[in-house]
Parts: C-alpha cells; structure tokens; sequence
C-alpha cells in the first residue's frame, strides 16, 4: 500500500482541520495520553496553526484520507503554557520552534514514518531560517500506571537517534480529560529540545566542500 505525504504551510491546513481533529481524537485515546477530546475543541486548539505562518503540517495520506500528521510552529505563536517553562530557562522563544505532535493510525504504523515527519519538519524550520533549538514534549506516565499495554514500546529511541535529549529540569502542566465527560487531570509533559544549530553548521560544511547532505 502506497503512502502520499505533503506539508501544508500556515493558512493552507484550514480546509483539513476537521478531519485532523478526528484523527487526533482517534490516536490520542491511546496510552501514554488516554485523552477523551471533544473535536470542537481540537478544531480551536489547531486554529492556531491556521493562523501561523510558519506553521507546518506533514500529512500522510492512503488516497484521499489523511492516516497521520505531524505538526509544527514557532514556539512564540503556541500558547504561553508551552513559552513559559523555557523562557524561565532562559531559551528566546522566538528561536524556538515547537514540535506538536505526531499521529498516526495504528495500521499504518512500522513503515519508517517517524523518520519521514521529523524529516519534512526539520526541513521546514532550515527553510524559515533564525531558529536556535527545535523541542516538543513527552507526556510522563507512572512505570506502575496498570493501564499501561503490556507490549508498548515508546518512541524514546527515535527520538534520541534524531539528536533529541530529553530535559528532565523542564516540563510543562496540562490539563485534559481521560473520561468522556469527565473533570480535566493535571499531566507533567517533559521537554526533549535539540541544538538545530549544531546540525545546520554539518550541512554547510558538507556544502563547502561540495558534498551533499
């Protein structure tokens, strides 16, 4: 089975919020987040995206349905719950730019797509230029929590194959639902950043000497 993906820039994801709500809501329900959403208020949450310039969505498609995305924008357009705990760091959040996060239905899965979203995002952030550090968190679940699947893999090996170093000195506190109709729960979500200047600096190398990167 063949798989399309395409980045959608700013204003142009409008036309497929609806169906990215779905699609989170759908992913989201699984552990670690157990989130129990509501698509009106994912399509709000990803307005702001809309609204972004330098947003970007990576979406992947089976024909004309999208079966993952992967989002991203600067961290000065997210909401000041994801500012705040770098800033009191000391990181400018205007070279920040913020990984979302990515989803994707199960069976598609095991395909090397993990690669190709932080592939197409990271390219994106090189191509709007200025920013320092790329970062996106990790919600923290309890080692004993008993909802935990007993086969489940977490995405820490990619993640630190990619250059990502989890900051266990920064989180974040965000408040959702696990229950249909249920009271908000407080959850700890960690920061992984990477020095997207490090990486920029082995490109132009490679470039100066008439390599290809």
């Amino acid at each position: 089975m063949s798989l399309g993906v395409e980045a959608v820039c700013g204003a142009l994801v409008r036309p497929h919020l609806a169906e990215l709500a779905r699609l989170r809501i759908a992913v989201f329900r699984e552990w670690p987040y157990l989130y129990a959403g509501n698509e009106a208020y994912e399509t709000a949450y990803l307005e702001a995206y809309a609204l972004s310039t330098g947003s970007v969505f990576v979406l992947a498609r089976d024909g004309e349905s999208i079966v993952g995305a992967s989002s991203g924008l600067p961290l000065a357009d997210d909401a000041a719950a994801f500012q705040q705990p770098l800033q009191r760091a000391g990181f400018d959040v205007d070279r920040v730019f913020y990984f979302g996060e990515s989803v994707l239905l199960p069976e598609y899965r095991g395909r090397g797509l993990g690669h190709v979203f932080f592939d197409a995002r990271e390219a994106h952030v090189r191509t709007l230029g200025g920013f320092e550090w790329t970062a996106f968190c990790s919600v923290q679940r309890s080692e004993s929590d008993v909802r935990r699947p007993q086969h489940h893999r977490g995405n820490e090996h990619l993640w630190t194959r990619r250059g990502y170093a989890e900051r266990k000195d920064l989180q974040c506190h965000i408040d959702w639902p696990e229950e249909q109709g249920g009271p908000d729960v407080p959850h700890a979500l960690t920061y992984w950043m990477r020095d997207c200047r490090v990486k920029d600096e082995h490109l132009r190398e490679q470039a100066g000497s008439g390599h290809q990167p």
